[in-house]
């Protein structure tokens, strides 16, 4: 054999052992502790939704799944943390609407593309936004706030709970599209939002419909309408603002989604995604995410890929025509 078919041969066997040993890896996975990431402190949506799939996750892959909190940064800390993690499906990102969807319109040097480098696992849960006036508001309807954004001289002040959220977006596409007299009024967060809200200093809001209803119950808020395209399981009988003012691309909601490194074997993560999908069929855990106002989307591969992208693009157009 001369120097050179010797060269390539070793080559060609070297590239064997390597795909071997993956092969080898992806079937033994796991073989220690995985980690599932939130970019926000403990107590939050994505949280919640980490901490009600580790145990059932756990026991499905017979090793430890624990929950690491990494806030800063919208989520784009907690991202980058599994996006450098070494791709072995080790450390796990439970993502949401901003770090995956919104992050990469809006901050300068992000750091990362999450269609390029994160891969899709499953999505977890979906909680739609609620339009909410205080209770004692003239507001009964989106019909009325219609007529009164087309009548009024009043300049109605809308809530969001921070800059770079769904909420931000809902407003802005609302005011976008009704052609209306909506200035935003940015909040550190959902619980001042809602508090100045339910108080009368503010006239609008869209938070999390489970935040709201307990404040609906109590009579200190009116919901008008849910953000998500349909009507929300959780609450029927209250209309879409898609159906309600007649803008049918209206389509907003708090997500979760699981996703790994863009290079994660696939054998990993169809494995998990396997896992997932029998999780959360599970009527114990459907229960809790009812409980939680959370509506459990499809589960497959196929359309979690499908969704983050098409969030991401849906909010590159918002942010392009709105100035995010």
């Amino acid at each position: 054999m001369n120097f050179r078919n010797f060269a390539k041969s070793t080559v060609l066997a070297a590239f064997a052992v390597s795909l071997g040993a993956g092969g080898v890896s992806a079937q033994n996975w796991p073989e220690r502790t995985v980690t599932l990431v939130v970019g926000y402190a403990a107590g939050g949506t994505g949280d919640f939704v980490a901490r009600v799939i580790s145990n059932p996750l756990s026991k499905a892959l017979g090793q430890n799944v624990v929950v690491e909190n990494r806030p800063g940064s919208s989520g784009a800390i907690a991202t980058k943390s599994v996006i450098t993690s070494g791709a072995d499906g080790y450390r796990l990102l439970v993502g949401q609407t901003g770090e995956i969807s919104i992050n990469q319109y809006r901050m300068q040097n992000l750091g990362y593309d999450s269609t390029k480098d994160l891969k899709a696992v499953a999505m977890l849960s979906s909680v739609p936004l609620a339009l909410v006036v205080p209770g004692n508001s003239a507001l009964k309807s989106v019909k009325d706030l219609l007529a009164a954004l087309e009548a009024n001289a009043k300049v109605y002040n809308i809530a969001n709970s921070g800059v770079g959220t769904p909420s931000q977006f809902a407003a802005a596409l609302l005011a976008a599209r009704t052609k209306g007299r909506l200035t935003q009024v940015p909040y550190n967060g959902a619980g001042p939002a809602m508090n100045d809200t339910i108080a009368g200093h503010v006239d609008l809001y869209f938070p999390g419909l489970p935040a709201a209803v307990p404040h609906m119950q109590a009579g200190k808020a009116r919901i008008l309408a849910v953000s998500t395209a349909q009507r929300s399981a959780l609450q029927p009988d209250i209309p879409s603002v898609a159906e309600a003012a007649n803008i049918p691309d209206f389509d907003f909601a708090l997500w979760a989604g699981l996703f790994a490194a863009a290079n994660t074997p696939d054998a990993i993560v169809e494995r998990l995604n396997r896992e997932i999908v029998k999780i959360m069929a599970d009527p114990d855990i459907a229960r809790r995410m009812a409980t939680a106002g959370a509506d459990i989307p499809d589960t497959s591969r196929n359309h979690a890929n499908a969704f983050m992208r098409q969030e991401a693009e849906k909010y590159r157009k918002i942010i392009a025509a709105t100035g995010g």
